[in-house]
């Protein structure tokens, strides 16, 4: 199963669907995996996984039809990233481990030490979607516009979760408060390369839903803080 190819297919999926496949997906299929008329694959989205026969090659693209279900949609746990941008090649990192290690929404927020202020949102979609084909998962996460760290703070879910990365904090171990049944999302928030002013930071660690914690005695740059960060936590949801 995992060796299979797999693609994301954002409409409805049914068995006997017959339907062809983008121009982007056909060019893969056909000049990069040389698929051959018979052959299987599977595509997927939110609702679960089906597998495929190659049907043609025709000029609107691989035409595929749908044989049966393969696994239905899970239920995942619902870890967001809020993140200060960084430049391109260590944000297309980040965006692609956080995928595969299960972040649900993406969350690009700017703060007064922001360097980076644009980022590309369809290209880090491609690169979404490329990491859950590859990554076997279901769930397609969502892409955030870059937003105000105050907006975000101020309309943070009231039974969600903060965990606020942050290196003077005396706190390193989440076990006992990620054990709890927590009904909202399990936001990780990482500041930029210069952390947080003072004044954001009091902001952050004034809201009552955040917990703040210490991933390392060393000064870790923003990836490595992330990617840190996402591991922990689902280390210690997976024990609960």
């Amino acid at each position: 199963m995992s060796s299979r190819i797999r693609l994301y297919f954002p409409a409805k999926i049914q068995s006997d669907l017959s339907s062809h496949l983008t121009r982007e997906q056909t060019h893969y299929v056909k000049d990069v995996m040389r698929l051959k008329i018979g052959n299987k694959l599977s595509i997927f989205n939110i609702q679960g996984e089906w597998e495929t026969i190659l049907e043609s090659y025709e000029k609107s693209g691989a035409k595929i039809k749908v044989k049966g279900k393969v696994r239905d949609k899970i239920k995942e746990k619902n870890i967001w990233l809020a993140f200060s941008p960084i430049k391109q090649n260590p944000l297309n990192f980040v965006i692609q481990k956080g995928t595969e290690l299960g972040v649900q929404k993406f969350i690009p927020i700017l703060s007064e030490r922001t360097v980076v202020r644009k980022i590309n949102i369809e290209r880090i979609k491609k690169i979404i979607v490329e990491a859950s084909e590859q990554s076997n998962r279901i769930s397609i996460p969502e892409i955030n516009k870059p937003e105000l760290i105050k907006n975000f703070l101020s309309k943070f879910p009231k039974n969600g979760f903060l965990i606020f990365c942050n290196i003077n904090s005396d706190q390193n171990n989440l076990k006992n408060i990620l054990a709890e049944n927590i009904d909202g999302p399990i936001c990780i928030l990482v500041g930029p390369e210069g952390d947080f002013s003072e004044i954001e930071r009091k902001t952050i660690l004034d809201l009552k839903q955040t917990y703040s914690i210490s991933l390392a005695k060393n000064i870790l740059k923003a990836e490595t803080a992330a990617l840190s960060a996402i591991t922990i936590v689902n280390y210690h949801l997976n024990l609960s």
